[in-house]
């Protein structure tokens, strides 16, 4: 069994300690009451990705660079027009690997690619499991939270204000979009505009600052780097890239 076979089984089993046990009570508990598992690294280790040691503090709000920041959001948030705003809230809606089917072709079909959707599912863990261990440590505040006349597009009325920073949306696009890269250099350029547009769709949305994208730009790439290079990874990549090969999404 491979490293990344291994850790795929844990996610297996947290899902299946976490579902209801529907034939021992008469019905299940309410939503409400229903935590989510908290999501852990798999692979990496809370050093690799210190948000002290790798992220400039954002803007202290009520500052000058921070009300800047937050006209820019105002000024996209209301003149964006119709196309790509409903691009925005599609984006926002979608936050997985699959952002990037529509760039690299009918052939990126992760349900017939096995080893390269384990792969990405692993990277989509590490890269949500940084950007929640930075957003705790800045608790930056959201442009919603700062002027109440944006609803953002993932709006919900008791949402935690303080978690701006780093967008975890660009962060997911940063760090498959170095992963698939490297998978499929051919590819590169295509999934870095398309990485780069799904961020920007976080400030239409108004939902986040330029600098929470670009924070995350810096976090997905580290996540992806360090995944990348990991050594108890080299085998189930080496597949990944024999998949891939296969598909006719790579010569590389």
């Amino acid at each position: 069994m491979t490293r990344l076979a291994v850790i795929l089984s844990s996610f297996a089993v947290g899902f299946a300690l976490s579902a209801p046990a529907y034939a021992q009570i008469e019905a299940p508990a309410p939503v409400a009451t229903m935590a989510k598992p908290a999501k852990t690294f798999k692979v990496l280790a809370p050093s690799d990705v210190d948000p002290s040691l790798l992220l400039a503090p954002p803007a202290t709000d009520g500052s000058d660079i921070q009300k800047g920041e937050l006209q820019e959001v105002l000024r996209l948030y209301r003149t964006t027009g119709a196309e790509r705003r409903a691009q925005a809230e599609w984006d926002d809606k979608h936050e997985d690997s699959q952002i990037f089917a529509a760039t690299l072709g009918p052939a990126f079909d992760l349900a017939k690619l096995p080893r390269t959707a384990a792969f990405l599912k692993l990277v989509e863990n590490e890269q949500s499991v940084a950007a929640n261990v930075a957003k705790r440590y800045f608790l930056r505040m959201r442009p919603w939270a700062m002027d109440t006349s944006i609803k953002p597009c993932d709006y919900k009325p008791n949402a935690n204000p303080k978690t701006s920073f780093p967008s975890g949306h660009a962060t997911l696009g940063y760090s498959v979009s170095y992963v698939l890269a490297q998978l499929m250099p051919e590819k590169s350029q295509a999934v870095f505009e398309r990485a780069r547009d799904y961020a920007f769709s976080r400030q239409i949305c108004g939902d986040h600052y330029a600098s929470d994208t670009e924070a995350s730009h810096v976090l997905g790439v580290t996540v992806g780097q360090k995944l990348m290079a990991h050594p108890m990874l080299q085998g189930d990549i080496s597949l990944v890239r024999e998949e891939l090969r296969s598909a006719g999404l790579t010569t590389h």
